[in-house]
């Protein structure tokens, strides 16, 4: 398996987590992966709901997980994810990689959880499509970020975003 070679490689570059290492329906692959590197597993962006995080804390195969709150069930079922994590200690760093409504959403979330790790900032929220998608421009300064405090989740989308989104009317 590659992974023997791989780790040392892993090592010498200082990485933090060794992310989605692999698919998220072969809970036994990753053990494999597990057994065979000294460095922090994360994943789970793909994964769906707390059953299908169940494997990967009862096997202690996740050191960090990543749920995706626009995939795993929203805010409601993130925390209960987060929680289900906390009780096998196990770290969370939420996958953001989507709009201003994601960061805000996961901020949020991040805020209220005790295993709480890292907030992940992905190059896209530094596109201008990306930061005048919505009113508020959430960026990290020196390396952290203000949770929303405006009603809801705290973030809105602009008139213009919403004067330009397509529109469906079902009669």
């Amino acid at each position: 398996m590659f992974v023997r070679n791989y780790d040392s490689f892993l090592l010498n570059v200082m990485t933090t987590l060794y992310k989605e290492v692999c698919s998220p329906l072969n809970p036994l692959l990753t053990k494999k992966v597990k057994q065979k590197v000294n460095i922090p597993l994360a994943g789970g962006e793909r994964i769906y709901s707390r059953w299908g995080y169940r494997p990967f804390f009862e096997g202690g195969l996740l050191d960090v997980i990543q749920p995706d709150l626009g995939n795993c069930g929203g805010i409601t079922e993130g925390k209960k994810i987060c929680d289900m994590a906390h009780v096998y200690d196990v770290l969370v760093q939420c996958h953001v990689c989507g709009s201003p409504i994601a960061v805000a959403a996961s901020l949020q979330l991040e805020a209220v959880i005790p295993n709480f790790i890292i907030h992940e900032h992905h190059t896209i929220y530094l596109k201008d499509y990306n930061r005048n998608f919505c009113k508020y421009d959430y960026q990290p300064v020196n390396g952290y970020y203000d949770v929303p405090d405006k009603p809801g989740i705290g973030q809105e989308l602009t008139e213009e975003t919403i004067d330009n989104a397509f529109k469906i009317t079902v009669k």
